[in-house]
């Protein structure tokens, strides 16, 4: 069995959203011809998407060429729109999550569904993610790695620690609803307009920076039966780790200001006193380099590396879960574990 927790789903069509609510920087899409549509923002262009991404037959197609059997869906983190005004981002939230649950009950045993949520506004994030758990039978909900400076709210950047934020994490940990973060809108992204940089090193520094603000900002501490999974490996964050911990240790009087738990207490990793602690979170296992899975399952343990694919986009993993059966090191249960067992427990499965 294969649980993807890490693919993105889109509706075929939605309304012009720049008219629908008065003011420009919304998604809309270009049929330009069969099964392919271009991703617009006003008139620049962002991305060119397949019918895999709204069509739930072809998703199942796919699946089934490659093992996968559930897919976790997710909206694409350029449509989060946490700069826009929040009635807005909430009713747009609302379409969304209204189609991924459509999608679910069409095929229960195939898809599960996170929703997304206003997040520049805490209190209406909390009341959409109640009603996606509750009403719409959600496992929890994908967000960004910060709320953006220009939000309508608030100026400046909002990273996940802030006291702002905390009614979203409490409603979350209420629930028991599970939150992936995906990066969006990379720190550093005016120094990278060539090479496709604000994937390959934006998105990996922004899911570090997520990270390390969650742990050092208390977030674990103050909700500790939260559980979080962030993409791609946690990005940076397991390489760094090293540094991040050494740098806790020599500059408390930096680092340690919001919270007293060293850094390695959070991974599943033993601590520096020897004691096994509770890992506050899960990554997934889109690192691309068996050296790097490796050191991945290393840190956190096998039981908190999820598999992840990035479906059905070009900088995933094409064949979901390849380069976890490629490893020969492996045992058939630690293959278990990663490929569904981990996201079974992250999700509440049943």
């Amino acid at each position: 069995m294969k649980i993807d927790l890490h693919t993105h789903i889109l509706p075929r069509d939605w309304p012009d959203l720049d008219a629908k609510y008065g003011y420009p920087g919304f998604v809309r899409l270009e049929h330009h011809q069969p099964c392919c549509a271009r991703m617009m923002i006003g008139d620049r262009f962002f991305r060119e998407i397949g019918d895999n991404v709204w069509n739930p037959g072809r998703r199942i197609e796919e699946c089934d060429q490659t093992g996968v059997t559930m897919q976790v869906l997710s909206t694409v983190p350029v449509m989060f729109s946490y700069w826009a005004k929040p009635a807005d981002a909430l009713d747009l939230s609302r379409r969304l999550n209204d189609h991924i649950a459509e999608v679910v009950r069409a095929f229960p045993a195939r898809f599960a569904g996170l929703a997304t949520v206003p997040l520049q506004d805490p209190e209406l994030a909390a009341q959409e993610l109640e009603r996606c758990v509750r009403d719409l039978g959600f496992r929890g909900a994908q967000i960004g790695t910060h709320v953006d400076e220009n939000s309508y709210l608030t100026s400046g950047v909002r990273n996940l620690d802030d006291k702002s934020l905390y009614p979203f994490w409490s409603a979350a940990e209420k629930l028991g609803a599970a939150i992936f973060v995906h990066p969006w809108d990379m720190v550093g992204k005016e120094r990278m307009t060539k090479y496709w940089l604000p994937w390959l090193v934006g998105m990996p520094a922004e899911t570090s920076l997520a990270i390390c603000s969650m742990m050092f900002g208390g977030v674990f501490e103050r909700f500790p039966n939260l559980r979080v999974a962030f993409a791609h490996g946690g990005g940076a964050f397991p390489f760094s780790m090293g540094r991040i911990s050494h740098g806790f240790d020599v500059r408390p009087d930096l680092c340690a200001v919001d919270c007293k738990t060293p850094p390695r207490n959070y991974v599943a990793a033993k601590s520096e006193d020897g004691i096994v602690t509770p890992a506050h979170f899960y990554v997934d296992s889109l690192v691309h380099d068996p050296a790097a899975l490796g050191f991945l399952l290393q840190l956190f343990g096998i039981k908190r590396v999820i598999l992840g694919s990035d479906y059905p986009f070009p900088l995933g993993e094409s064949h979901p879960g390849a380069l976890v059966e490629s490893m020969v090191e492996l045992t058939p249960a630690d293959r278990e574990h990663i490929l569904a067992d981990n996201c079974r427990e992250f999700l509440d499965l049943a």
